[in-house]
């Protein structure tokens, strides 16, 4: 029996839920029968978007829970965290999937005349990988993720890579693998199991923001098997098949989810 299958409600909370991975993974998880419960900060011209995401996942028959707040911020984080928590309560069920997918960091060069400072790498640091840490020990704390569950994180190559003004968000990526195999080994002994995925080379709003990012693309797409960037829905799909039982001693590992990208490097 599939996750989708059971009838005790199964949330997934997605970090990042508006665009990029985290979009993809909140529209595959809601066809594989998973309620969403989504985080993501827009302002009013992103909302729009945010609102047809939430007709996506009640056309797949199930219920969206969206918080437009930041996902790093301690109280924001305990009020999503009674929100769903208070629908459990009611309801029953748990909290099945927590996708860490937050990508907002500075990209500037560590030297030269506009660098990055200290607010910026702690910022990036802080929001991009520490806040992982939080949201696990929350969801741990407050038993709102039972056995079986899974926690995803969404890594790149700029973790072992230079990739120019990438540096805060390579050593985000860095400490987030090492959060993820951290997680993995503390969380074990209460059957929850801890990931990090490494998307190839994608056309993402985030992706975009990276300096030389058109030429990102187009050596990607060269070097890629598939001869195609990877895609969100690529990742996705990962994530979804990753849920399924039977997946329960794969933890603690980055995976490559990229077409062989990585290994034609």
């Amino acid at each position: 029996m599939t996750h989708a299958q059971t009838t005790t409600p199964r949330w997934a909370l997605i970090l990042g839920a508006s665009s990029g991975f985290g979009e993809a993974c909140v529209k595959a998880l809601a066809k594989a029968g998973y309620d969403i419960a989504g985080v993501h900060l827009d302002r009013k011209a992103g909302l729009q978007r945010v609102e047809a995401i939430k007709e996506d996942i009640h056309t797949a028959g199930r219920r969206a829970l969206y918080f437009n707040v930041n996902a790093a911020d301690e109280g924001k984080r305990a009020d999503v965290l009674d929100a769903i928590g208070a629908d459990l309560a009611e309801h029953g069920g748990t909290v099945a999937v927590l996708m860490h997918s937050l990508a907002f960091g500075t990209l500037k060069p560590y030297i030269g005349d506009d660098v990055l400072s200290k607010a910026n790498i702690e910022m990036t640091l802080d929001v991009m990988a520490h806040s992982l840490v939080y949201w696990a020990q929350d969801l741990t704390n407050r038993d709102l993720m039972a056995r079986g569950g899974r926690i995803f994180s969404m890594t790149s190559s700029g973790s072992t890579r230079v990739i120019r003004a990438y540096g805060a968000v390579s050593a985000a990526k860095s400490a987030l693998e090492s959060h993820t195999r951290q997680l993995a080994l503390e969380l074990a002994p209460k059957g929850v199991t801890v990931n990090a995925l490494r998307g190839g080379v994608t056309d993402t709003p985030a992706a975009r923001k990276i300096p030389g990012s058109d030429a990102l693309f187009a050596e990607a797409a060269r070097r890629n098997p598939y001869g195609r960037l990877t895609t969100p829905e690529d990742v996705a799909n990962a994530v979804v098949a990753l849920c399924h039982p039977g997946t329960d001693w794969i933890t603690g590992n980055v995976i490559n989810v990229d077409g062989g990208e990585e290994v034609t490097s």
